[in-house]
Protein backbone atom coordinates (compact mmCIF):
# COMPACT_ATOMS: atom_id res chain seq x y z
CA UNK A 1 0.00 0.00 0.00
CA UNK A 2 1.06 3.37 -1.20
CA UNK A 3 2.10 6.10 1.73
CA UNK A 4 -0.88 8.28 0.63
CA UNK A 5 -3.57 5.45 -0.14
CA UNK A 6 -2.42 4.78 3.79
CA UNK A 7 -2.57 8.60 4.79
CA UNK A 8 -6.06 8.52 3.08
CA UNK A 9 -7.30 5.29 5.00
CA UNK A 10 -5.91 6.44 8.20
CA UNK A 11 -8.26 10.10 7.72
CA UNK A 12 -11.18 7.82 6.69
CA UNK A 13 -10.66 6.04 9.44
CA UNK A 14 -9.83 9.16 12.11
CA UNK A 15 -12.82 11.04 10.65
CA UNK A 16 -15.07 7.98 11.46
CA UNK A 17 -13.94 7.99 14.97
CA UNK A 18 -14.24 11.46 15.40
CA UNK A 19 -17.57 11.44 13.99
CA UNK A 20 -18.89 8.88 16.03
CA UNK A 21 -17.56 10.50 19.23
CA UNK A 22 -14.76 7.92 20.05
CA UNK A 23 -11.39 9.61 19.58
CA UNK A 24 -8.42 7.96 19.99
CA UNK A 25 -5.85 10.21 19.81
CA UNK A 26 -7.10 13.75 20.00
CA UNK A 27 -9.72 15.60 21.61
CA UNK A 28 -12.63 15.25 19.41
CA UNK A 29 -13.08 18.29 18.54
CA UNK A 30 -14.84 19.20 15.07
CA UNK A 31 -11.71 20.52 13.25
CA UNK A 32 -9.00 19.57 11.11
CA UNK A 33 -6.68 20.07 13.59
CA UNK A 34 -8.20 17.67 15.70
CA UNK A 35 -8.33 15.17 12.28
CA UNK A 36 -5.19 15.50 11.50
CA UNK A 37 -3.93 14.59 14.97
CA UNK A 38 -6.57 11.75 15.12
CA UNK A 39 -5.41 10.33 12.01
CA UNK A 40 -1.71 10.60 12.75
CA UNK A 41 -0.55 12.87 9.92
CA UNK A 42 0.52 16.51 9.41
CA UNK A 43 -2.47 19.01 9.04
CA UNK A 44 -1.39 20.27 6.12
CA UNK A 45 -1.94 16.75 4.68
CA UNK A 46 -5.53 17.89 4.86
CA UNK A 47 -5.14 21.23 3.68
CA UNK A 48 -2.91 20.59 0.82
CA UNK A 49 -2.47 16.91 -0.58
CA UNK A 50 -5.88 15.62 0.51
CA UNK A 51 -8.59 18.31 0.15
CA UNK A 52 -11.43 16.45 -0.87
CA UNK A 53 -11.22 14.66 2.50
CA UNK A 54 -11.00 17.79 3.87
CA UNK A 55 -14.22 18.98 2.39
CA UNK A 56 -15.72 15.80 3.02
CA UNK A 57 -14.88 16.07 6.82
CA UNK A 58 -16.44 19.07 7.03
CA UNK A 59 -19.43 18.65 4.74
CA UNK A 60 -20.50 15.44 7.18
CA UNK A 61 -20.04 17.88 9.72
CA UNK A 62 -22.56 20.17 8.69
CA UNK A 63 -24.57 17.54 7.75
CA UNK A 64 -25.04 16.33 10.97
CA UNK A 65 -26.10 19.52 11.94
CA UNK A 66 -23.44 20.07 14.06
CA UNK A 67 -21.62 23.54 13.98
CA UNK A 68 -17.53 23.03 14.21
CA UNK A 69 -15.60 23.99 17.29
CA UNK A 70 -14.59 27.40 15.39
CA UNK A 71 -18.04 28.47 14.49
CA UNK A 72 -19.27 27.75 18.12
CA UNK A 73 -16.22 29.98 19.08
CA UNK A 74 -16.52 32.81 16.39
CA UNK A 75 -20.20 32.91 17.27
CA UNK A 76 -19.85 33.75 21.12
CA UNK A 77 -16.99 35.93 19.86
CA UNK A 78 -19.44 37.69 17.96
CA UNK A 79 -21.89 37.73 20.78
CA UNK A 80 -19.32 39.58 22.99
CA UNK A 81 -18.28 41.90 20.71
CA UNK A 82 -22.01 42.95 20.33
CA UNK A 83 -22.37 43.65 24.14
CA UNK A 84 -19.18 45.46 24.27
CA UNK A 85 -20.39 47.40 21.05
CA UNK A 86 -23.77 48.33 22.70
CA UNK A 87 -21.77 49.25 26.04
CA UNK A 88 -19.61 51.48 24.13
CA UNK A 89 -22.62 53.20 22.33
CA UNK A 90 -24.00 53.87 26.06
CA UNK A 91 -20.69 55.26 27.03
CA UNK A 92 -20.08 57.19 23.75
CA UNK A 93 -23.51 58.67 24.38
CA UNK A 94 -22.94 59.64 28.07
CA UNK A 95 -19.53 61.32 26.80
CA UNK A 96 -21.57 63.47 24.05
CA UNK A 97 -24.15 64.50 27.04
CA UNK A 98 -21.32 65.34 29.12
CA UNK A 99 -19.28 67.25 26.62
CA UNK A 100 -22.64 69.93 25.63
CA UNK A 101 -22.87 69.91 29.54
CA UNK A 102 -19.29 71.23 29.86
CA UNK A 103 -19.36 73.50 26.82
CA UNK A 104 -22.05 75.18 28.40
CA UNK A 105 -20.16 75.50 31.69
CA UNK A 106 -17.06 76.67 29.99
CA UNK A 107 -19.02 79.65 27.85
CA UNK A 108 -21.11 80.79 31.41
CA UNK A 109 -17.28 80.92 33.18
CA UNK A 110 -16.13 82.39 29.79
CA UNK A 111 -18.50 85.39 30.25
CA UNK A 112 -18.32 85.75 33.96
CA UNK A 113 -14.44 86.53 33.59
CA UNK A 114 -14.89 88.72 31.09
CA UNK A 115 -17.39 90.52 33.39
CA UNK A 116 -15.26 90.46 36.04
CA UNK A 117 -11.99 91.75 34.14
CA UNK A 118 -14.43 94.55 32.81
CA UNK A 119 -15.29 95.09 36.49
CA UNK A 120 -11.38 95.58 37.65
CA UNK A 121 -10.12 97.85 34.53
CA UNK A 122 -13.40 100.50 35.39
CA UNK A 123 -12.34 103.83 36.58
CA UNK A 124 -13.90 103.30 40.27
CA UNK A 125 -13.23 99.18 40.04
CA UNK A 126 -15.46 97.20 42.52
CA UNK A 127 -13.22 94.27 42.51
CA UNK A 128 -10.11 94.01 44.00
CA UNK A 129 -7.58 92.13 43.19
CA UNK A 130 -6.19 89.70 46.38
CA UNK A 131 -2.50 88.67 46.69
CA UNK A 132 -2.34 84.94 45.75
CA UNK A 133 0.58 82.69 47.93
CA UNK A 134 1.41 79.40 46.26
CA UNK A 135 0.58 76.14 47.96
CA UNK A 136 2.24 73.24 46.50
CA UNK A 137 0.17 70.12 46.43
CA UNK A 138 0.87 67.56 49.23
CA UNK A 139 1.31 64.35 47.95
CA UNK A 140 -0.59 61.29 48.79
Amino acid sequence: MSGAADERDRIRAAMDRILTGQPERSNGALTIVALAIEAGVPRNALTQRHLDLKNEFYAKVKERGQSTDAETRLRKQVVRLKELREKDKAELEQLRADVEGLVRVVNQLTLENQQLRGLLWAPDPAVHVLPVQYIPPQPS
